[in-house]
């Protein structure tokens, strides 16, 4: 065999395989998706897992970045190892070690330029309010005390279709190259009598911009902001002129597309 053709298979036998890997998670518990220096992260902990069952240092990309006390009901992240492993079998053990805030789906194999941030197409938020207090879901749902025109409140949901730079609802100080966003819907749906969530879909989002959106909104909603109030605060692309941000437990990342 020539030289360079064992460097070739050597190469080959050694490239890494790409993983997606889809899951859920309760973030009540965590400082948001990424690492951070002084918490437990979701992202830490999937790392730390993976690490121990595949025996080498596993590093995890995911499709977002959730922030601290949001969770996840559909999300993905892919990671690269040249391990030998069953899918389904690792999925199992995962499950067993993860905390049982943390739940795995499936995880395959995909092709080496997929990625879970870039590929995807898109991403759906759901924001959980309720208006009669419910012991049963006020780990995730935001009570609120006061009358609410949802009519108006999805007037202003549409406006928001109108426009692309939504630099009004990005966390000061946030590292962002661009505040551009397509939001494709965003709506207000009732589940029952006093029970509601925010839809929104949009191919990326800024920090905290979901809960910024959603207490615009809801002044809306209370009658202290007009429609034109409402279309001036997202032309003024100030955080300062927009509602204030909603608690992170009723925030929900419902699914990646890709």
């Amino acid at each position: 065999m020539r030289i360079e053709n064992y460097f070739v298979i050597l190469h080959a036998k050694l490239e890494k395989m790409r993983y997606f890997i889809w899951f859920s998670y309760d973030g009540t518990n965590y400082h948001g998706w990424q690492v951070q220096p002084n918490g437990i992260t979701v992202q830490s902990e999937l790392e730390r897992c993976l690490s121990l069952l595949l025996r080498e240092t596993i590093t995890v990309t995911g499709a977002g970045r959730t922030d601290a006390g949001v969770h996840a009901r559909q999300m993905a992240a892919h990671f690269d190892t040249d391990a030998d492993f069953d899918a389904q079998l690792l999925t199992k053990k995962l499950n067993g070690l993860l905390h049982h805030d943390i739940a795995v789906d499936r995880i395959e194999r995909v092709a080496p330029d997929m990625h879970a941030r870039f590929s995807a197409t898109s991403r759906m938020y759901h924001y959980y309010i309720h208006t009669q207090k419910n012991p049963f879901i006020q780990q995730f749902s935001q009570e609120m005390h006061y009358q609410l025109d949802f009519e108006r409140m999805n007037e202003a949901g549409r406006i928001l279709l109108e426009y692309d730079d939504f630099g009004a609802f990005c966390k000061a100080g946030s590292d962002v190259k661009t505040t551009i966003c397509h939001v494709t819907h965003a709506q207000w749906h009732q589940t029952s009598p006093s029970e509601w969530y925010f839809e929104i879909t949009a191919n990326r989002f800024l920090r905290n911009m979901v809960r910024a959106v959603v207490g615009t909104l809801i002044e809306v909603g209370r009658g202290r902001m007009s429609l034109d109030e409402f279309r001036l605060v997202i032309e003024g692309k100030q955080r300062t002129q927009a509602g204030e941000s909603m608690p992170a437990k009723a925030l929900f990342l419902e699914k990646v597309a890709y």
